[in-house]
């Protein structure tokens, strides 16, 4: 860490070593068989741009997380997060999982709580409760016309996997300088749009019963 780390409370330095022990993909905690899920990553330098920053990333309630590359302050650092998807009623849910970005300067946090999924639209809606007990668009899918599922359907154990890969996240429009402004970073500290993480979601289901 940086100079800003020196003013690092007991408390913080503690949720730090929790957030950034893992330091190779082995340390990435591994889904459960057959839970569906979302993976995460952010892309490669993201984590260190947020540090240079004084700005770090990690998960709450259900979801795990890990960390690829040398640390997150490197060049090829990436954040794998690991989130439980709980339904899909109303686009694929991940009640009870949150991201954190946490301003190791003022001790100020921002939680993405409960990210909802919204394939039709593009978008996944977080509550952020610092700002709005309101779910809003906080990451764009920029590529989520191109989304294909690959369904595979196996006979022997009657699951059904269906699954999305490589959805592009970037922050929406007006996120970066919302986070910015509660997370009390400078303003432009993050660029409007930023490229922020690719996604998978693997989804499990009971193959339904020939009538």
């Amino acid at each position: 860490m940086r100079k800003t780390a020196k003013r690092i409370t007991g408390l913080t330095a503690a949720v730090l070593i929790a957030a950034s022990a893992g330091i190779s993909p082995a340390n990435a905690d591994a889904a459960k068989p057959g839970q569906s899920m979302t993976h995460i990553k952010t892309l490669a330098g993201i984590t260190a741009t947020l540090e240079n920053a004084g700005v770090v990333i990690y998960v709450q309630g259900g979801a795990t997380a890990g960390v690829m590359g040398e640390s997150i302050g490197s060049s090829d650092g990436q954040m794998v997060m690991h989130v439980p998807v709980t339904g899909t009623k109303t686009g694929v849910e991940h009640v009870g999982s949150n991201i954190v970005f946490f301003n190791t300067a003022n001790n100020k946090q921002v939680q993405l709580r409960n990210p909802l999924i919204d394939l039709k639209n593009g978008v996944i809606n977080t509550v952020i409760p610092q700002s709005s007990n309101q779910a809003i668009a906080t990451l764009a899918i920029t590529n989520g016309s191109e989304l294909k599922a690959k369904v595979t359907n196996d006979r022997k154990t009657k699951m059904r996997t269906t699954a999305y890969a490589g959805a592009k996240l970037s922050l929406a429009p007006g996120i970066a300088a919302a986070l910015a402004s509660l997370l009390g970073l400078p303003e432009g500290s993050l660029p409007e749009g930023l490229a922020f993480a690719t996604a998978d979601v693997t989804l499990y289901s009971k193959i339904p019963a020939k009538k």
